[in-house]
């Protein structure tokens, strides 16, 4: 089996408008890409058991009424709670990119555990109260995520008024880095600790994403997909040479893992 066996299903609905993009990014990994409507999918929820990963991509889903995220996370909770957990238990990764993070946090992927009306993790308004679109520098931490290298410096675009993650206790801080759930965080592009602007919206611990448990279910604030080629970056001129936007690796390291866990033997 090669990484082109690995199929992802990118999900689209009003307001998306990230798809084509994350679509590109999937592909140029190496997967099989198919773009999907949410309706087609509530009605055929089966058909998520022909992919090996789900994307929810950015955007602004039904113009973020209510809340970031909050119709679309309500609608897959209500009519495909059951079948996302199923594609979850099966060994089905899952990325959510800003918006498709908020999402994500909605539908209670993130900390399946969790009662979903008692979760503990939450992203709300920025901090600066105000959207916040500009380049930031991001660090990969030690985490339950296997496509994620610690410790690796690497630049990608945010674009949100809702990205500041904020949680319910120290308790659930505490669960979060004990669990290897910090996958990323802000930093300044020399890596150390950052703060506003290098942090954009004042999550806590300066948090850019967060997987579960088993580091199969991935959400992040920046936008990988919009740093695929060498010149996406405004400053590319002056970074010297490099063949691809940092970006790419990091779906290529996600179809990857995903191949990889396919041909894991379950014993």
């Amino acid at each position: 089996m090669t990484a082109t066996n690995t199929r992802a299903l990118v999900l689209r609905t009003a307001g998306t408008n990230c798809d084509r993009e994350t679509v590109l990014a999937l592909e140029r990994a190496g997967a099989a890409v198919e773009l999907l409507h949410l309706n087609v999918l509530l009605a055929e929820p089966a058909r998520l058991d022909d992919f090996h990963i789900l994307v929810l991509p950015g955007g602004f889903s039904y113009g973020d009424y209510v809340a970031a995220g909050r119709i679309l996370g309500l609608e897959l909770r209500h009519h495909l709670s059951q079948t996302l957990r199923d594609f979850a238990e099966r060994g089905g990764f899952a990325l959510g990119v800003c918006n498709g993070f908020q999402v994500l946090v909605e539908t209670g992927l993130l900390m399946p555990e969790e009662p979903i009306d008692q979760r503990s993790i939450a992203l709300t308004g920025n901090e600066a109260d105000r959207f916040e679109c500009r380049w930031v520098t991001l660090r990969s931490e030690e985490c339950a995520c296997p496509w994620i290298e610690p410790g690796e410096i690497w630049p990608a675009p945010v674009a949100h008024a809702e990205g500041r993650l904020v949680v319910r206790d120290a308790a659930t801080l505490e669960t979060l880095r004990r669990r290897g759930q910090i996958a990323l965080r802000y930093v300044r592009p020399d890596g150390s600790a950052a703060s506003y602007p290098d942090c954009p919206n004042g999550s806590v611990e300066q948090i850019a994403g967060l997987c579960d448990p088993t580091g199969r279910i991935f959400g992040l604030m920046p936008h990988p997909e919009r740093n695929i080629d060498p010149w996406n970056h405004p400053h590319w001129t002056r970074l010297g040479a490099r063949d691809e936007g940092e970006g790419l690796a990091f779906y290529r390291r996600m179809v990857r893992a995903a191949h990889d866990w396919i041909q894991t033997p379950v014993v």
